[in-house]
Order: C-alpha cells, then structure tokens, then sequence
C-alpha cells in the first residue's frame, strides 16, 4: 500500500491558493500562516461579575463609586476603600488587584461588605493571557471551526487557502443507471459514484458527476472528453483486465500516463493510475465496497496532498477485537466492522464487496497484513475509522 500511495502523491500536484473571507473558510486547508494583530484580551479583564477593589479582606466595608461593564469601562482612580461594580468581560479599572465575586459580598445601597465567603483568586483575565500581538498559527492547517474563532479574535478577516480539488466522477457499465430512472431487467442503480461524492464533498473536494460511460471505446471516450478543467478524474469500474474493461486501454489511447494497475489488497485490487493531460487520474474498481474502500485509503489521502496537507496515509489506531476472526489470505485486507461501545471491534461475518448494507453498519476497517494468522478475542488491530 505504501508504495502504491507514494506514486499517487507523486502524481498529486499543490493546487493554487486564493483568497476567501474568514465565515467560508471552515473546511478549507490554510496554506499561508497568519499572525495575530491584537492582543487578547486587549486589556486586564473580569473573569466574573463582582466588585473591582485594590485589596480584598473579609470583614472590609467599601464604598461603590461606579460601575465598568463590557464596551464601558470605569474612568478614574479607585482608591483603597473604594469598589466599582464590575461584569464579565469588562476592563479591570487601572489600579485594581482582585474582582471580588458578588456571592462573596453584601451589600447596602451604596456600601459592600466582603464576607467570610470571600474566595481565593483574582478573578482577573490578564491582558494577552490568550494571545499576543505576533503570535502566529502555522500552515498548512485545516481549519475547523475553533480555528475560525481564534482567528476572528486575532482580527484576521481574510486567509489564503489552497483552492479546492475539482474532481471528475466517472461511473462505467452498461448495467448501470442513475437513482430514480428504471432500470431494466439486467441492469442495477449506480451507487459508488454518489457515495465518492459525497466522501469526497466531506474531504475538501468540489466533485461532479458526470455521464455513465456505456461498454464502449467511443462512450467512454465522449464522457472522458467532458472532464474539462478537472484537477482529478476517478473512474469507477472498468478498470480490470476483462474483454468489457475498457478504462486502460482507452484512457491509453488518449495519452495517459499510467503509473500502475494492481494493488495486492482486499476489496479493490484492480486499481489504475496515471496523468491525462493536466489531471492526475485514478481508476477505481467497480464493486460499490471496493470503490468505497479505495475512497478511504487511497483518493482522501491524495485530495489532502493537493491542498497541501502532509501526504500520508489514512490514520491507524490500535483496538482490541470483541470476538475471534479467522486467518487472512495473501492480500492486505480492510474487514468492514463496528466499534463497541467498550472500545473493541466486532469485525463482520459478511464481507462481500458487493455488500453496501454491511458497509453502512461500519464506522471501521479493520487492517489484516498479507497471511496474518487467527485472531482470539482480546487481540489488538489496526484500524482505520470511517
């Protein structure tokens, strides 16, 4: 697997930057660091609502001389037996050491009393205690919404970011036909192609679909003649070694580079790859849990690197197996299965790559190697989170 992704993120080329305002970058991958152009806060803040006083004591009786509320600050000196009501988030009068929480006093008109409940703390945000001027969030990095907040506070209103992987969806067979149309007595619903969609929408891409390319050279040449400005074209079927795979050698006759066919692993061994023209091309296998799984591990990953993430393979953890499984074949395989909820995986009995039912009960694949032996309840795995 690892030399086969190696290849593709070779043939994955970065993608231009552009500019976007901050409210439609969640989601996008920023390829430029940006620095903070304020302090936060701007100022010594309350953490709490209460009284603002140079020294609190229990038993110290103050006068209230004025009010500082978030947006309005309280001008003017406080003095030792003065306080100044004050609420979260508001500036912390110059002079002033401790917000004294409004639990912790009584009050009489204009005068408070701090009482034995007086607690310890300041209660005090101090000025640039999250972040100073300067401080700077390296690239690349995908933005989630936290980053969106962090950058608004630091008063950034724009970000270059890689722009997105347009994406040209192929779906090859004549047994095909699209959701809602009737399909005739040998022909079945195209599936894969809307489930890459929308892995691939998830994955920072802007895909589109386009015709089903029937079994023959001149079909599948028309529909690959419409990938227009397509950074990726992904076929999905078509891509094996029989008399109706047509996707190598026609995809050949228009002048693509193939890097490599086959990839020793299960589901999804017929597996092409390669440039057409100035897109990078991949040729999935047609079986819909195939196609699905080859999503996973080999077109997310390569979307990423096109946005200038790391070009790494999907992420591995380890978990225990709720139940024993047999031995494994000579193919790297990807076990659909779910998680417990004590943290363990049951792999399914089912494992057929036609079988998108068991693939929509799964949040995980469960990695086999190549001739890995029985596996007792309890024993650790790799596992790749869907």
């Amino acid at each position: 697997m690892s030399e086969a992704l190696d290849r593709l993120f070779s043939l994955a080329a970065p993608l231009s930057a552009e500019t976007v305002p901050l409210h439609r970058a969640v989601g996008r991958v920023m390829v430029e660091p940006v620095t903070a152009r304020r302090d936060q806060p701007p100022f010594n803040a309350s953490a709490m609502d209460g009284y603002a006083v140079t020294e609190a004591a229990p038993g110290k009786r103050l006068n209230v001389i004025g009010e500082s509320a978030a947006g309005s600050s309280f001008e003017g000196p406080v003095g030792d037996a003065d306080a100044v009501r004050i609420f979260t988030g508001a500036p912390v009068p110059e002079g002033v050491t401790t917000v004294v929480i409004q639990e912790d006093v009584d009050r009489d008109g204009d005068t408070i009393l701090i009482t034995d409940r007086l607690g310890s703390g300041t209660n005090i945000r101090p000025l640039g205690g999250d972040f100073r001027v300067g401080e700077t969030i390296p690239a690349p990095r995908l933005l989630g919404p936290q980053d969106i907040a962090l950058l608004a506070a630091m008063n950034i209103p724009t970000v270059r970011v890689a722009r997105r992987p347009r994406v040209a969806l192929i779906s090859t067979g004549d047994e095909l036909v699209m959701p809602g149309e009737t399909p005739g007595p040998d022909q079945i619903i195209v599936s894969n192609t809307f489930g890459l969609h929308a892995m691939l929408t998830q994955a920072g891409a802007e895909p589109r679909i386009l015709p089903i390319a029937h079994d023959t050279e001149a079909a599948l040449a028309t529909v690959l003649g419409l990938v227009d400005d397509a950074d990726l074209v992904i076929t999905i079927g078509g891509a094996s070694v029989g008399d109706h795979d047509l996707v190598a050698k026609v995809a050949a006759q228009l002048g693509l580079e193939r890097a490599f066919h086959k990839v020793a692993m299960r589901p999804g061994k017929p597996l092409m790859s390669g440039r057409l023209g100035d897109a990078m091309m991949i040729g999935l296998p047609g079986n819909p849990v195939s196609a699905m799984v080859c999503g996973e591990i080999f077109v997310k990953p390569v979307i990423r690197a096109m946005q200038g993430l790391p070009a790494e393979p999907a992420p591995r953890e380890t978990a225990q197996l709720a139940a024993e499984i047999g031995s494994n074949g000579p193919r790297e395989h990807y076990m659909r299965g779910r998680s417990e909820p004590d943290g363990r995986v049951t792999v399914f009995c089912r494992q057929d790559s036609s079988l998108l039912s068991v693939l929509g009960a799964s949040d995980v694949l469960v990695v086999r190697p190549p001739k890995d032996g029985p596996r007792a309840a309890g024993d650790l795995v790799e596992i790749v989170r869907l």
